[in-house]
């Protein structure tokens, strides 16, 4: 492990509730909504965890407490002793029980496990359920230091994973330096591609166009067509401002993509209505509507400090084109006029290219318990990610932008 400070101690609890808010979002979230306490409370409080879901939350505390030894890591809550115990480090992770909700795919890793035998799960994973946004995962209080407490919470992860006998330990969605820095360790890398709306400075939607090729632009504005010659109206809310009514419009309209799918929505009703509460200004309702009183579709998004993230999506009916309004065009509006540096539309989706969405990597590391399959996955992962490279290189020729013109802003 890590040189350890005579000051702290590490703890590893299945609740978030024994931390403050002010105390968990004062360590350095890099602005993102999903890491904020309210988001992983209002997960963990209003029944989208345990066993309908396979997510089993282990957090993973570093205090500050002024004594001279280091407790092993434990479910058992610690007393404090009545010391002052100051939160300096921190991450979140589940125990998993399948390989749901995650977006980085394992399957055929538990597979193999399977057919010889072995137990895949439970398993340990270093994420945010059922989103697949980068992020951080180790997160540190400004002024501490950061990359030997990041080590420490790495480490306290292996090491509770292999003293409860877990087949391994998956971060998922890190940032591109903890990536970096997990892979220098005991950690597999992975990569994968997403696609992301950078913000060039764009005065409007129309000078985002503008930036585009003739027949691209002339594409976008059709499908944007679509919508209003059907007479299908947006509305952009703050998630603060629904009432109760309306937060069950959204579930049931959210509970519509899994219907379609034979899939079990995750997220319920009073996480909604909690987020609306606790987390209102950091998440944007896109409503859709047919002329009648109730709408027809949603898109739900969340947003930190320079980022718009698209998440859900679900209607009651169909209309050409609603989809990429509700979801993409009416995020860049939103981007453009709160200046955000890029908008994150979500996992998969290579038609979101041609709309002006940017292939990026993604990052995850890996630790296998087993070292037999270590190697077989290390050959595997080895073999995937020039590939990857090779296909993110390829899509970016599908990207509707045109040559800037010199002095253009955004030109070279």
């Amino acid at each position: 492990m890590a040189a350890i400070s005579e000051r702290w101690q590490v703890e590893i609890h299945d609740s978030l509730q024994q931390i403050s808010r002010d105390d968990w979002n004062a360590l350095e979230l890099k602005g993102n909504p999903f890491v904020r306490h309210e988001f992983l409370l209002a997960l963990e409080q209003t029944g989208c965890l345990g066993q309908s879901t396979g997510w089993y939350p282990r957090y993973i505390f570093v205090f500050d407490h002024g004594g001279d030894v280091i407790a092993p890591a434990s479910d058992e809550k610690s007393d404090g002793g009545g010391e002052s115990k100051q939160l300096i480090a921190a991450c979140a992770t589940y125990v998993k029980t399948n390989s749901y909700g995650e977006f980085v795919f394992d399957w055929a890793w538990a597979d193999a496990y399977e057919r010889t035998g072995q137990a895949y799960y439970p398993k340990l994973v270093g994420a945010i359920p059922f989103t697949p946004a980068t992020g951080p995962r180790l997160l540190v209080k400004p002024g501490q230091p950061q990359a030997t407490l990041q080590q420490v919470l790495a480490e306290s992860a292996l090491a509770y994973c292999e003293q409860e006998g877990f087949s391994s330990m998956h971060w998922l969605f890190v940032t591109e330096p903890e990536h970096d820095q997990l892979t220098d360790s005991r950690f597999l890398s992975r990569i994968d591609c997403q696609y992301h709306w950078q913000n060039n400075q764009y005065a409007s939607f129309d000078d985002f166009l503008s930036r585009c090729t003739s027949k691209r632009r002339k594409t976008i504005r059709r499908e944007r067509r679509y919508v209003t010659d059907a007479n299908l109206r947006l509305d952009r809310r703050a998630a603060s401002s629904l009432n109760d009514h309306e937060w069950g419009l959204v579930h049931n309209l959210y509970c519509t993509t899994f219907d379609r799918k034979w899939g079990n929505p995750s997220l319920t009703l009073d996480f909604f209505r909690q987020i609306g509460k606790d987390f209102g200004d950091n998440c944007l309702i896109v409503f859709a509507y047919a002329g009648k009183e109730d709408p027809i579709a949603v898109s739900i998004m969340f947003h930190g400090e320079d980022t718009l993230y698209g998440r859900y999506w679900g209607a009651t009916e169909n209309h050409h084109c609603l989809h990429f309004e509700a979801c993409y065009y009416q995020g860049i509006e939103f981007a453009i006029e709160r200046q955000f540096k890029r908008f994150e539309p979500g996992a998969q989706g290579e038609h979101k290219i041609t709309r002006g969405f940017e292939p990026v990597f993604t990052h995850s590391a890996h630790w296998l318990a087993d070292d037999r399959y270590r190697a077989a996955i290390e050959r595997y992962l080895a073999e995937e990610r020039p590939l990857v490279r090779e296909r993110q290189q390829g899509l970016e020729g599908m990207l509707p932008f045109r040559a800037p013109v010199p002095g253009e802003s955004g030109s070279v």
